[in-house]
């Protein structure tokens, strides 16, 4: 399963930007997808998952209220919603796979695949 993180780039506090991840090579629809980050010197944290049929999400704290993490099984792509971004939402995001749940976890070890990251930068 390759998975291609895109949408990232440098915004303003108070600004918003939408995240894509893109599937192939995998069965996109029975996997859990997740959203974790990494900031500078910090370690990976989750962020943000969706079952496979998008009825069960969860989040972080940290982003709860301002993220949403969704999904379009037919175009194979999970998406995440980032509104009211804040400088300390800063990181490289990526997406993750996880070919085992049928709610959703946290743990980046319970992910199977990864993608590569995209950088959001946000500015104060």
């Amino acid at each position: 399963v390759q998975l291609q993180a895109s949408g990232g780039g440098l915004v303003q506090a108070g600004g918003s930007l939408r995240l894509s991840c893109a599937a192939s090579g995998g069965t996109f629809l029975s996997y859990t997808m997740g959203w974790f980050r990494q900031a500078p010197g910090k370690e990976r944290e989750f962020v943000a998952a969706i079952s496979w049929s998008g009825i069960i999400t969860s989040y972080a704290d940290s982003v709860k209220g301002r993220f949403t993490i969704s999904r379009d099984n037919t175009k194979n792509t999970a998406y995440l919603q980032m509104n009211s971004l804040e400088p300390e939402d800063t990181a490289v995001y990526c997406c993750a796979a996880d070919r085992t749940s049928r709610g959703t976890r946290r743990r980046p070890y319970d992910y199977d695949y990864w993608g590569q990251g995209t950088l959001v930068t946000v500015s104060s």
